[in-house]
């Protein structure tokens, strides 16, 4: 018994270094894309950081059932889903340079455009026709050039 303790104890080590060593990789860009996603300021975003906690606990509580998934992909999936489920709470952009759009209007910027995720994969993450994806996607970056002038062409 002693043995399959052992093991057992074993493999959570080999899992948690798993997971620290994908943290250690992917938090920072993952913490950018919440913080577009909330609106908030790189300097102050306390609600990103709570949804990315929150995502990344997701994420480690599925890891042994990953199996060939991409625990990136699987995190920006479940970061864009507690974003959606949230965004009627906290509908007002908090500083942040995308802060004048819609929170729809922000996932789908940040999914398309920060995390290059394709149109397709965008629309059946959101449950919305590829059209209107890409609709929304092409008002969001001529508001965003219209009011800021910072989005390059």
């Amino acid at each position: 018994m002693a043995d399959r303790q052992e093991g057992h104890g074993g493999e959570q080590r080999r899992r948690t270094r798993q997971f620290e060593a994908f943290v250690a990789g992917a938090a920072g860009r993952l913490l950018h894309a919440a913080t577009l996603l909330t609106a908030e300021t790189r300097t102050r975003n306390p609600h990103a950081q709570a949804l990315l906690t929150a995502s990344l606990a997701h994420t480690y509580a599925q890891w042994d059932r990953m199996r060939g998934e991409d625990p990136y992909d699987r995190t920006r999936a479940d970061l864009a889903a507690r974003f959606a489920r949230a965004a009627w709470r906290h509908h007002r952009g908090r500083g942040g340079v995308l802060a004048a759009l819609t929170p729809q209007e922000r996932l789908v910027v940040v999914l398309r455009l920060h995390e290059g995720v394709a149109e397709e994969q965008t629309a059946a993450l959101l449950g919305l026709p590829e059209e209107r994806v890409r609709a929304v996607c092409a008002r969001s970056v001529s508001a965003l050039r219209a009011g800021t002038g910072r989005i390059a062409s």
